[in-house]
Protein backbone atom coordinates (compact mmCIF):
# COMPACT_ATOMS: atom_id res chain seq x y z
CA UNK A 1 0.00 0.00 0.00
CA UNK A 2 1.45 3.38 -0.97
CA UNK A 3 -0.02 5.16 2.07
CA UNK A 4 0.31 3.66 5.55
CA UNK A 5 -1.46 5.13 8.58
CA UNK A 6 -0.49 4.76 12.22
CA UNK A 7 -3.28 3.54 14.46
CA UNK A 8 -4.07 5.94 17.29
CA UNK A 9 -2.89 9.06 15.43
CA UNK A 10 -6.36 9.82 14.02
CA UNK A 11 -9.99 9.14 14.85
CA UNK A 12 -11.72 9.11 11.44
CA UNK A 13 -11.05 9.08 7.70
CA UNK A 14 -12.73 11.21 5.04
CA UNK A 15 -12.35 10.56 1.32
CA UNK A 16 -13.09 12.73 -1.65
CA UNK A 17 -14.84 10.66 -4.33
CA UNK A 18 -14.04 11.77 -7.88
CA UNK A 19 -10.36 11.37 -8.64
CA UNK A 20 -9.61 10.01 -5.18
CA UNK A 21 -11.66 6.85 -4.73
CA UNK A 22 -12.66 6.51 -8.38
CA UNK A 23 -11.32 7.53 -11.78
CA UNK A 24 -14.42 9.38 -12.95
CA UNK A 25 -12.88 12.35 -14.77
CA UNK A 26 -13.48 10.99 -18.27
CA UNK A 27 -17.13 10.27 -17.43
CA UNK A 28 -17.64 13.74 -15.94
CA UNK A 29 -16.02 15.52 -18.87
CA UNK A 30 -17.97 13.49 -21.41
CA UNK A 31 -21.27 14.18 -19.64
CA UNK A 32 -20.52 17.92 -19.48
CA UNK A 33 -19.65 17.96 -23.16
CA UNK A 34 -22.88 16.15 -24.01
CA UNK A 35 -24.88 18.58 -21.87
CA UNK A 36 -23.25 21.57 -23.62
CA UNK A 37 -23.64 20.17 -27.13
CA UNK A 38 -27.31 21.23 -27.65
CA UNK A 39 -26.17 24.79 -26.89
CA UNK A 40 -23.49 24.66 -29.58
CA UNK A 41 -20.80 24.76 -26.88
CA UNK A 42 -18.03 22.45 -25.71
CA UNK A 43 -15.43 22.18 -22.96
CA UNK A 44 -11.89 21.00 -23.62
CA UNK A 45 -10.15 18.41 -21.49
CA UNK A 46 -7.26 20.77 -20.69
CA UNK A 47 -9.61 23.50 -19.45
CA UNK A 48 -11.71 21.07 -17.41
CA UNK A 49 -8.84 19.24 -15.72
CA UNK A 50 -7.44 22.48 -14.30
CA UNK A 51 -10.78 23.00 -12.53
CA UNK A 52 -12.04 19.53 -11.74
CA UNK A 53 -12.11 20.19 -8.01
CA UNK A 54 -14.85 22.79 -8.41
CA UNK A 55 -18.50 22.04 -7.75
CA UNK A 56 -21.00 22.05 -10.63
CA UNK A 57 -22.19 25.65 -10.28
CA UNK A 58 -18.74 27.22 -9.72
CA UNK A 59 -17.44 25.26 -12.72
CA UNK A 60 -20.11 26.71 -14.99
CA UNK A 61 -19.60 30.16 -13.40
CA UNK A 62 -15.93 30.00 -14.48
CA UNK A 63 -16.88 28.67 -17.91
CA UNK A 64 -19.28 31.56 -18.51
CA UNK A 65 -16.71 34.08 -17.24
CA UNK A 66 -13.99 32.64 -19.47
CA UNK A 67 -15.93 32.20 -22.71
CA UNK A 68 -18.89 34.57 -22.35
CA UNK A 69 -21.52 32.31 -23.95
CA UNK A 70 -25.22 33.16 -23.75
CA UNK A 71 -26.41 32.49 -20.17
CA UNK A 72 -26.71 28.75 -19.58
CA UNK A 73 -30.01 27.46 -18.19
CA UNK A 74 -28.53 25.68 -15.18
CA UNK A 75 -31.51 23.44 -14.41
CA UNK A 76 -31.71 22.14 -17.97
CA UNK A 77 -27.94 21.80 -18.25
CA UNK A 78 -27.58 19.82 -15.03
CA UNK A 79 -30.51 17.59 -15.96
CA UNK A 80 -28.80 16.67 -19.24
CA UNK A 81 -25.46 16.30 -17.47
CA UNK A 82 -26.84 13.92 -14.84
CA UNK A 83 -28.51 11.72 -17.44
CA UNK A 84 -25.27 11.47 -19.40
CA UNK A 85 -23.20 10.79 -16.29
CA UNK A 86 -25.54 8.06 -15.04
CA UNK A 87 -25.17 6.33 -18.41
CA UNK A 88 -21.38 6.41 -18.06
CA UNK A 89 -21.19 5.11 -14.47
CA UNK A 90 -20.67 1.44 -15.48
CA UNK A 91 -17.38 2.47 -17.12
CA UNK A 92 -15.93 4.03 -13.94
CA UNK A 93 -13.25 2.12 -12.00
CA UNK A 94 -11.89 2.45 -8.49
CA UNK A 95 -8.47 3.92 -7.75
CA UNK A 96 -7.22 0.83 -5.99
CA UNK A 97 -4.41 2.16 -3.82
CA UNK A 98 -6.86 4.59 -2.18
CA UNK A 99 -9.81 2.19 -2.07
CA UNK A 100 -7.54 -0.32 -0.32
CA UNK A 101 -7.02 2.17 2.53
CA UNK A 102 -10.78 2.29 3.05
CA UNK A 103 -10.93 -1.52 3.00
CA UNK A 104 -8.16 -1.82 5.61
CA UNK A 105 -9.75 0.66 8.02
CA UNK A 106 -13.40 -0.30 7.49
CA UNK A 107 -14.97 -1.10 10.85
CA UNK A 108 -11.95 0.19 12.77
CA UNK A 109 -12.64 3.95 12.58
CA UNK A 110 -15.60 5.99 11.27
CA UNK A 111 -15.29 6.80 7.58
CA UNK A 112 -17.12 9.21 5.29
CA UNK A 113 -17.05 10.46 1.72
CA UNK A 114 -17.15 14.22 1.22
CA UNK A 115 -17.67 15.34 -2.38
CA UNK A 116 -18.53 18.40 -4.44
CA UNK A 117 -20.63 16.09 -6.62
CA UNK A 118 -24.34 15.42 -6.76
CA UNK A 119 -25.51 12.96 -4.10
CA UNK A 120 -27.33 10.73 -6.57
CA UNK A 121 -24.22 10.44 -8.73
CA UNK A 122 -21.81 9.89 -5.84
CA UNK A 123 -23.98 7.15 -4.37
CA UNK A 124 -24.43 5.44 -7.75
CA UNK A 125 -20.71 5.64 -8.50
CA UNK A 126 -19.68 4.09 -5.19
CA UNK A 127 -22.28 1.35 -5.52
CA UNK A 128 -21.07 0.57 -9.04
CA UNK A 129 -17.46 0.06 -7.97
CA UNK A 130 -18.45 -1.86 -4.85
CA UNK A 131 -17.23 0.68 -2.29
CA UNK A 132 -20.46 2.16 -0.88
CA UNK A 133 -20.72 -0.29 2.02
CA UNK A 134 -17.36 0.83 3.41
CA UNK A 135 -18.60 4.30 4.38
CA UNK A 136 -20.77 5.39 7.27
CA UNK A 137 -21.76 8.72 5.70
CA UNK A 138 -21.86 10.44 2.33
CA UNK A 139 -21.75 14.25 2.34
CA UNK A 140 -22.03 16.28 -0.87
CA UNK A 141 -22.38 19.90 -1.88
CA UNK A 142 -26.16 19.28 -1.74
CA UNK A 143 -25.85 19.06 2.06
CA UNK A 144 -24.02 22.33 2.74
CA UNK A 145 -24.14 26.01 1.83
CA UNK A 146 -20.77 26.14 0.07
CA UNK A 147 -18.81 23.45 -1.75
CA UNK A 148 -15.04 23.09 -1.82
CA UNK A 149 -12.75 25.05 -1.49
CA UNK A 150 -14.96 26.10 1.43
CA UNK A 151 -14.53 23.68 4.36
CA UNK A 152 -18.26 22.94 4.73
CA UNK A 153 -18.38 19.36 3.42
CA UNK A 154 -15.49 18.28 5.63
CA UNK A 155 -16.89 20.00 8.69
CA UNK A 156 -20.26 18.34 8.07
CA UNK A 157 -18.67 14.91 7.60
CA UNK A 158 -16.78 15.30 10.90
CA UNK A 159 -19.97 16.47 12.62
CA UNK A 160 -21.91 13.42 11.43
CA UNK A 161 -19.15 11.11 12.61
CA UNK A 162 -19.04 12.97 15.95
CA UNK A 163 -15.29 13.53 15.56
CA UNK A 164 -13.22 16.69 15.87
CA UNK A 165 -12.13 17.74 12.36
CA UNK A 166 -8.56 18.01 13.68
CA UNK A 167 -8.69 14.26 14.41
CA UNK A 168 -9.62 13.42 10.81
CA UNK A 169 -7.39 12.49 7.89
CA UNK A 170 -8.70 13.63 4.50
CA UNK A 171 -7.72 12.08 1.15
CA UNK A 172 -7.89 14.46 -1.79
CA UNK A 173 -6.70 14.90 -5.37
CA UNK A 174 -7.45 18.58 -6.09
CA UNK A 175 -6.11 21.90 -4.87
CA UNK A 176 -9.66 23.02 -4.03
CA UNK A 177 -10.26 19.92 -1.94
CA UNK A 178 -6.96 20.23 -0.10
CA UNK A 179 -7.75 23.87 0.70
CA UNK A 180 -11.16 22.81 2.02
CA UNK A 181 -9.60 20.16 4.25
CA UNK A 182 -6.98 22.54 5.64
CA UNK A 183 -9.63 25.20 6.28
CA UNK A 184 -11.65 22.59 8.18
CA UNK A 185 -8.62 21.96 10.39
CA UNK A 186 -8.10 18.39 9.18
CA UNK A 187 -4.89 16.67 8.19
CA UNK A 188 -4.90 16.24 4.40
CA UNK A 189 -3.09 13.78 2.16
CA UNK A 190 -2.64 14.70 -1.50
CA UNK A 191 -2.97 11.37 -3.30
CA UNK A 192 -1.33 12.88 -6.40
CA UNK A 193 1.96 12.79 -4.45
CA UNK A 194 1.40 9.29 -3.11
CA UNK A 195 0.19 7.38 -6.17
CA UNK A 196 2.20 4.29 -7.06
CA UNK A 197 3.94 4.35 -10.43
CA UNK A 198 1.55 1.66 -11.62
CA UNK A 199 -1.96 1.02 -10.32
CA UNK A 200 -4.85 -1.00 -11.62
CA UNK A 201 -6.75 2.16 -12.47
CA UNK A 202 -5.85 5.60 -13.72
CA UNK A 203 -6.20 8.90 -11.92
CA UNK A 204 -8.83 11.64 -12.28
CA UNK A 205 -10.51 15.06 -11.21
Amino acid sequence: MAISLIEGTFSALIFDCDGTLVDSAPAHLRSIQQALKPLGLTMTADWYHLRHGLGPDPLIDEYEAAFNPPPIDRAAFFARNNIAYQAAIPLIEEITFVADIARVWHGRVPMAVASNGVLENVEATLVNVGLRSLFDYIVTADDVKHGKPAPDVYLEAARRMKVDPAACIVFEDSDEGLEAAHRAGARAIDIRKEAPLATSSAKNP
